[in-house]
């Protein structure tokens, strides 16, 4: 009999400025699949997350809702909770970073950091805005790449020729913020010093990370490790550093220190030992899944931490790659950038679990999840074999054998094959090849449905003498298709639920495939799984295009309200218009050539009636330069030019104050 583990397990912290779309779904699902298969073992397995709160966008995002930056957080940690529980992901507790657990955590474990001496302070300097008197995170900072001259890249890092440089190196750079150009300014910073347990790490990482990561991971070695900025300067959200006024810890400090707080959060509303599973010296596991985009923090800089507070290091850290979607980036104008609200709206969410365990597998490797194919998959794998097996065989077990299945199999070596493969299987869970795990349950599907298409039990139904033959063998294509679903449980709970209730059995266990179910009986046959309709993928895809809001519509006296994701994602600019003119045949409109910084359109606006086109030429507009092109009879109209209005003539075109510069962003 195996010994019993104690695993604790988390996924990345999801951050709260938007809820979760399909991408986020990858690492959740597998996350998911392998708790639920280590609870199927029997094993402990607790499972914690929460919303990383903390940081400049949170702020800022805060302060054009018109909220405190706490209710922003706990608005859209709520959205995480619920897409969460739309695809059935297991988590024990949910949690934010912005709660008492994490702020005592957090002071804890910066305080012994710097009794162990691994703290330093040292004045660095970086880009300031003057207007909104903020220092601005590198991402924060906007201009054209001083080496290959693209314009409207971030200030860390070119995503065209992928240049890495300080903000101040960009040309022309300018706050996103304000919209002005920053000035430098220095300050005094603290920093953690990763280089304090290069030799520790080294050993560690050998031994517990995969290989394919442990190669990334020497070229930082190589490359020597850095210290690392662990504080922030006001105005900034999060917790300040004890007993340095106007200094915050850096989101990426107390972030991953979030998974300790939602489990201490946990221990103290149950009868779990927190020592027990974040202290050396017991017998427990610990295990982070992650995307590839931050391994360094969880490979390096999180258990340094660890290590240098006294606290016990990972058992493991589980990689996976990226989404795309029909082989491209996900994208909002292809309605491929998926919510997974959205998705749960049109589609069962088991769909997408079964669709991503076939493809995940235990190297970091991207993954398409296209939609063709997602159609094919589904319906052929989880509808045509899974499901059919049991439907072929309900009837005759009801017809002719009122409910009950028979006393004893046909074929118990057939069975006995599918119960062989069960430690395979399971080996393929544990070690995250889920890829592996459902070929080979599929190849035991088409063996079931092979036995059953052989034996033909609608033929032999005809002939009276062959009832109790004919229950039997369907017996048995019960007994297969309930291994399956043992086999299957960790990826598509729901169904594993519907077939539990459709066979009259308690939860299944994984050692419930080494029994059989003879003699009881079973409810009649109602639809386990719906075909996936090509006509819900459209209606997904267009309304993921629209961009429609999945929330419900808040309370509002004068007009429906939008919330702050939505409206970030309009993009908002200053314009110099270049000219304007008369459009013959249009009493309304004016045709304006407006230039942008990097490029000039021509846009339709209705302000004819208010303004004489020979007063426009010069003036700073404000334009929205992300609406879709219009196609009119006069030409295409590219972007919308802002105005208020109080009636017919009555029009008010929003212009910036003085100093404003054409492309400058509107936030």
């Amino acid at each position: 009999m195996k010994a019993t583990r104690n695993i604790l397990v988390t996924s990345a912290l999801p951050y709260a400025n938007a809820p979760l779309h399909l991408g986020h779904m990858v690492e959740y699902t597998q996350t998911d699949v392998w708790a639920r298969f280590q609870r199927m073992q029997g094993h402990r397995c607790i499972y914690v997350c929460a919303s990383d709160a903390h940081g400049t966008p949170t702020m800022l995002r805060a302060e054009v809702a018109g909220v405190p930056p706490e209710e922003l957080v706990q608005e859209i940690a709520e959205h995480h909770r619920k897409d969460f529980e739309r695809f059935h992901v297991s988590v024990d507790n949910y949690l934010t970073t912005h709660s008492q657990e994490n702020r005592e955590l957090t002071a804890e474990i910066y305080a012994r950091l710097k009794r162990a001496g691994h703290i330093a302070k040292r004045s660095i300097e970086q880009a300031y805005d003057e207007q909104r008197q903020m220092f601005l995170p590198d991402r924060y900072v906007r201009g054209s790449c001083p080496v290959c001259k693209t314009p409207d890249q971030y200030g860390d890092s070119c995503e065209s020729c992928g240049a890495t440089y300080s903000p101040m190196d960009l040309k022309d750079p300018i706050s996103v913020v304000s919209g002005t150009r920053p000035s430098v300014r220095e300050s005094e910073h603290f920093f953690f010093q990763l280089g304090d347990f290069e030799a520790e790490l080294r050993s560690w990482v050998a031994e517990h990370i995969d290989p394919s990561i442990v190669r990334k991971l020497d070229e930082w070695f190589q490359a020597g490790l850095k210290d690392w900025d662990i504080s922030r300067d006001a105005p900034y959200f999060g917790f300040e550093i004890p007993g340095e006024p106007g200094k915050y810890f850096y989101v990426w400090f107390d972030a991953p220190i979030g998974y300790m707080a939602s489990f201490l959060n946990l221990c103290r509303r149950s009868v779990l030992d927190f020592d027990e599973f974040w202290t050396e010296g017991h017998a427990t596991e610990l295990y982070h899944f992650i995307g590839k985009d931050i391994v360094y923090f969880h490979t390096l800089f999180w258990p340094a931490v660890l290590s240098g507070a006294g606290y016990r290091k990972p058992s493991g850290v589980f990689v996976h790659g990226f989404l795309t979607v029909d082989g491209q980036k996900m994208s909002k104008s292809r309605g491929t950038f998926i919510m997974a609200s959205t998705y749960a709206r049109h589609l069962n969410p088991d769909y997408l679990r079964y669709y991503f365990a076939a493809k995940l597998g235990s190297t970091p490797d991207d993954l398409d999840l296209n939609l063709d194919d997602f159609v094919a998959r589904v319906n052929s794998d989880l509808v045509g074999k899974l499901v059919n097996i049991a439907s072929r065989c309900a009837g005759f077990v009801h017809r002719l054998g009122d409910g009950r299945l028979a006393a004893e199999l046909p074929d118990a070596p057939l069975l006995e094959s599918f119960a062989s493969e069960g430690d395979a299987i399971g080996s393929d869970y544990e070690t995250l090849n889920y890829s592996k795990a459902v070929r080979r349950i599929m190849a035991l599907a088409d063996r079931a449905n092979q036995y059953i298409d052989e034996h033909k039990p609608w033929i032999l139904a005809k002939d009276p003498a062959n009832t109790k033959r004919v229950v039997e063998v369907c017996t048995l294509g019960i007994n297969l298709f309930r291994m399956l679903i043992i086999y299957l449980k960790p990826v598509v709970p729901e169904l594993a639920a519907r077939s539990e209730a459709f066979l009259g059995v308690e939860p299944l266990q994984w050692s419930d495939a080494q029994t059989t179910l003879l003699g009881t009986r079973i409810e009649r046959f109602q639809t386990l799984l719906e075909r996936v309709d090509p006509k819900d993928i459209e209606a997904m895809i267009q309304e993921s295009r629209d961009e429609k809001v999945s929330q419900a519509p808040a309370k509002s006296d004068a007009s429906e309200q939008i919330d702050i994701d939505t409206f970030a994602r309009v993009d908002l600019r200053i314009a110099k218009v270049v000219s304007a003119s008369h459009i013959e045949g249009a009493d309304k409109l004016l045709r304006l050539e407006v230039d942008l910084g990097t490029e000039t359109r021509q846009i339709f606006s209705g302000i004819r009636s208010a303004y004489d086109p020979a007063e426009l030429e010069g003036r700073l507009v404000v334009v929205v330069a992300n609406l879709k092109p219009r196609k009119m009879r006069f030409g295409t109209s590219s972007g919308m030019v802002l105005a208020a209005s109080a009636g017919k003539n009555e029009i008010f075109l929003l212009s910036p104050d003085a100093g404003a510069e054409p492309g400058m962003k509107v936030t």
